[in-house]
């Protein structure tokens, strides 16, 4: 790998999910990236004034409070702060006066709001129009249908919820170009704002602010926010692939170009790596996404049913008194036989926070189906259902796009699961490659050292480190996946 590091830099990755954030330090020495947790905190949804919203003056007093473990950290180890980086989920948007003022806790997705605007958006803008422009799959809750259930957007600003904490952090408003990308309002192939669809809306042309791309500068530190963390004031700010899908995908180890990939987390995003979107309408029935990436990738995928639907059982089963073990359930789980019920693990019914062992079994019973009782028979027939989802989104990736994939890396939360990973190699009949876990924070990270080094890594490069850095798991398909699963249960 060429260029050089300023001598003592570190890099600060801001990682926050839609159940948990945390602020961590990277570091890239002798051809490693490594990794230190400083600062962890929970996250979620609160009902208020009659909707599902974030807490966003909660989110951001954690992320000040993870910038000042940073900071102590490092100056404890004779070390300086380069910059620091952000990455949170996709969609969701605050919206800022002219003054700075955030005026309301902003929406979360999970709220039901974009369902009731979806028909009036579609009938001033014919959804295949849509994705011609913009390639991004269908989902009530993409920010086009939230903002079109706001009623006055005159002399306000969007500002999503990573562009929002860097504009806390800087003064800056900017819109970072991967997470813009899964607004709706997005130009697939300009890799611009689409303001031709701003109009039939009724929104205002400058509702963003102007994009900036993964390794430019947002801005340094506000005076008040160098004062609270303890950081100098001229720390940057700098834009990586904001969508922490984006993130985690640059950070994906692969060795060759005919890869696959899975981030499996709260969600799942199943796809491939392309140079230019999908636009057909073939495209569009099949519901993929045409998602920016680092450098310019396309991130051709489908969001799939992801584990939320197991923390939200784990969740349930607590509430009700009794909280069997991850690790026992999982375990339980691989000794039962292959050929159990499925579910659609991406049913919109599943998005809300509710009892969700209840609503499995009612899924599976809708499908005439009998799922047998206890706990482990529910977390097989998730990880069942989605192992199915991810081998039918890949086969339909590579039909559409023209590219075939001989590996699957699965990244993110999900890559520990064994039997998850078991029996996505089973269900695709490809080599799975599980990590690294943290590969959105790599991501984050290696791109801000990049930036750092003011000369261009490729994303081999990356990727190459990242390999070298990460303990890296492999599955291979067995016939019925029985021989694979029995070892795992033992």
């Amino acid at each position: 790998m060429s260029g050089r590091l300023r001598d003592g830099g570190v890099f600060v990755a801001v990682d926050i999910g839609a159940s948990s954030g945390r602020v961590m330090l990277g570091r890239v020495t002798s051809g490693r990236a490594e990794l230190e947790t400083v600062h962890r905190f929970p996250n979620g949804v609160i009902e208020l004034d009659g909707g599902l919203h974030w807490d966003f003056d909660a989110l951001f007093d954690e992320v000040l409070k993870g910038l000042a473990a940073a900071a102590e950290t490092a100056t404890a180890s004779g070390e300086r702060i380069t910059s620091i980086g952000i990455d949170t989920w996709a969609v969701d948007y605050g919206l800022v006066d002219d003054s700075g003022k955030l005026l309301a806790q902003p929406f979360s997705y999970r709220d039901e709001r974009g369902r009731s605007a979806v028909a009036n958006v579609h009938k001033v803008l014919d959804p295949a129009r849509l994705y011609a422009t913009t390639g991004l799959q269908f989902l009530q809750f993409n920010t086009i249908y939230q903002l079109a259930t706001e009623r006055d957007l005159r002399g306000l600003q969007a500002l999503l919820i990573p562009d929002l904490i860097a504009f806390k952090l800087t003064g800056q408003r900017r819109s970072e170009a991967t997470n813009a990308s899964t607004t709706g309002l997005f130009d697939a192939v300009a890799g611009e704002w689409a303001t031709e669809l701003f109009k039939p809306l009724g929104l205002p042309k400058n509702l963003f602010p102007a994009t900036i791309q993964p390794g430019e500068t947002v801005g340094t530190l506000l005076p008040d926010i160098a004062a609270r963390t303890g950081l100098p004031a001229d720390t940057a700010v700098v834009a990586v692939g904001s969508h922490d899908t984006a993130s985690a995908v640059a950070a994906v180890p692969a060795s060759r170009e005919d890869f696959a990939y899975i981030s499996s987390g709260t969600w799942s995003l199943v796809g491939v790596e392309l140079d230019s979107p999908v636009l057909g309408e073939a495209s569009r029935l099949a519901n993929f996404t045409n998602e920016r990436g680092v450098d310019g990738t396309i991130r051709y995928l489908r969001n799939v049913g992801g584990l939320w639907l197991l923390s939200e059982c784990m969740r349930t089963w607590a509430a009700e008194g009794h909280a069997p073990s991850l690790a026992g359930l999982l375990e339980s789980a691989a000794a039962l036989p292959a050929g159990g019920p499925q579910i659609n693990a991406d049913d919109p019914a599943f998005i809300a926070p509710d009892n969700m062992p209840e609503r499995i079994r009612s899924a599976v019973r809708a499908t005439g189906a009998v799922l047998p009782d206890g706990p482990a028979a529910v977390v097989r027939c998730i990880l069942d259902s989605l192992a199915a989802g991810y081998a039918r989104t890949l086969a339909r990736a590579e039909e559409l796009s023209g590219k075939q994939t001989s590996v699957v890396h699965i990244v993110g939360g999900g890559s520990q699961n064994r039997l998850l990973c078991q029996l996505t190699a089973d269900a695709t009949g490809k080599t799975v490659v599980a990590g690294p876990v943290e590969a959105t924070a790599l991501g984050n990270v290696l791109v801000q050292a990049r930036a750092a080094a003011q000369e261009h890594w490729s994303l081999q490069e990356l990727r190459r480190l990242v390999a070298s850095s990460s303990a890296l798991q492999r599955y291979e398909p067995a016939p019925a996946g029985t021989a694979a699963l029995q070892e795992l249960s033992q």
